[in-house]
């Protein structure tokens, strides 16, 4: 089984985050009290301003997916309406500004068709039967196939005699 390295924080680091923030701390300040860089604060702190103590508390849990009206009106909320990235995080539920922000780019490229979910996998009639073929191009096969064969053989055959040759007897 293997082991998750990434750094965690437990849940009590994390609740007095949000106290020192509830009480007026900059990122700075709560990261040099906390003893945890400042970029790490600002994540918390962002999660924290868009779903509370819950969101934050199920941090480096399961990746949360959304649906695509969610994703299409928060890129609207943000690309047309001017919204900051925070409050439409805090709006529509998301956890983290890294999709919204790819949702935005996608949506400022291709606009609301570009966020449609792709489908998955490979594609149907990929697979060995994808069409039936021809008498035709069943007999070119065959012969592709047989012609190989027939190099193959003459090239264990040359072998072989090159061998013979070099050692002056047969195997």
């Amino acid at each position: 089984m293997a082991t998750d390295l990434r750094c965690r924080h437990d849940e009590a680091l994390l609740l007095e985050a949000a106290r020192l923030h509830d009480a007026g701390l900059g990122r700075r300040a709560i990261g040099a009290r906390l003893g945890v860089p400042h970029a790490t604060v600002r994540k918390w702190l962002d999660k924290y301003r868009a779903g509370g103590t819950e969101l934050l508390l199920k941090m480096g849990g399961k990746q949360a997916r959304y649906d695509y009206e969610t994703k299409v009106a928060a890129a609207r909320a943000v690309v047309d309406g001017g919204m900051p990235g925070p409050e439409a995080m805090a709006r529509f539920g998301i956890a983290s500004k890294s999709p919204l922000e790819s949702w935005c780019r996608l949506y400022r490229e291709g606009g609301a068709e570009a966020l449609r979910p792709k489908p998955k996998g490979r594609p149907r009639g990929s697979g060995a039967e994808a069409a039936p073929r021809t008498r035709e191009q069943e007999l070119e096969a065959r012969v592709r196939k047989l012609e190989a064969q027939v190099a193959y053989l003459k090239k264990s055959i040359a072998l072989k005699a090159e061998l013979r040759s070099r050692t002056g007897r047969r195997p």
